[in-house]
């Protein structure tokens, strides 16, 4: 008699659903990580563009910290130059100065000391010209509180009031603006104009001493 043998899936049908069981879900998986995959291809993208911005705003910020550097640096070398040619201007000014007093302790004639401190005074007034610095000519000009300081009024029968009279030191003028006022006198009405004033009159000197 021959034996039958039986097949391994012949006593367990179930077995044959598990063998045979679709591959949906390994595709499924698949998909999900190819997903996943490229999200984070993505993110190292971003995290490469915002690296790469990092850096150019660095290298900019650090662009412009040197060039404020050399702006900062380039105008102090300005100043410094300009001062000391300022500076060696004035020298030529002093040591004629000291060949005056020299002139003068030596017991030169009194004509050649003067000549000699006019001369330094010129050259002062022209070295100020050159900077842009004028003086101020005060006397017989009305007073003007933005160029004169009035340190004194007087009477005065040959200006009118509110002229300047008198100048105690010079003022100037360093382009169009007052560097420093002169000290001036200023006139004011005579005793007779202030009896002509005790019947309601004015001047502007009056508003001045106010």
């Amino acid at each position: 008699m021959t034996k039958r043998h039986k097949h391994p899936q012949d006593g367990n049908p179930g077995m044959e659903g598990e063998f045979d069981q679709p591959a949906g879900g390994e595709a499924a998986h698949s998909e999900g990580g190819g997903e996943g995959d490229a999200l984070r291809a993505q993110l190292a993208e971003k995290d490469k563009e915002i690296a790469e911005l990092k850096d150019k705003y660095l290298r900019t910020l650090a662009d412009s910290e040197n060039a404020r550097k050399r702006i900062r640096q380039q105008s102090e070398e300005s100043v410094r130059i300009q001062r000391e040619a300022i500076l060696r201007d004035v020298l030529p000014i002093i040591d004629n100065l000291e060949r005056a007093l020299d002139a003068a302790r030596t017991g030169a004639p009194v004509k050649a000391v003067v000549d000699g401190v006019e001369m330094t005074v010129k050259a002062l007034i022209d070295f100020l010209r050159a900077q842009g610095v004028t003086p101020i000519q005060s006397v017989g000009q009305a007073f003007d509180p933005t160029r004169h300081e009035a340190a004194d009024h007087v009477e005065s029968e040959v200006h009118p009031p509110n002229t300047v009279v008198d100048e105690f030191h010079r003022g100037y003028l360093i382009g169009e603006r007052t560097l420093r006022p002169a000290r001036v006198s200023v006139a004011k009405g005579t005793s007779a104009d202030s009896g002509k004033r005790s019947n309601g009159e004015s001047d502007a000197s009056d508003v001045e001493n106010e």
